[in-house]
């Protein structure tokens, strides 16, 4: 797969994938977090805004690897 068409797939993927998770963890703190201790929310917020960068991570490694020769 060429570099033009893992940037154009990577693209796509990292929209719908952070569309996703944005959602899902705002369900699950409308759900479950809200309501307990404010230390309890501020850890579950930090959390979950720091976790989606490991799977953006790999995927731009991905979409940055050169082209094989």
């Amino acid at each position: 797969m060429k570099i033009r068409t893992r940037k154009f797939v990577g693209t796509v993927t990292l929209i719908l994938f952070l569309t996703t998770y944005s959602l899902v963890a705002m369900a699950f703190a409308a759900s479950r977090v809200v309501g307990l201790s404010p230390i309890v929310e501020a850890v579950f917020f930090l959390v979950a805004g720091l976790v989606w960068v490991i799977p953006a991570g790999i995927l731009i490694r991905w979409m940055q690897r050169p082209d094989p020769s």
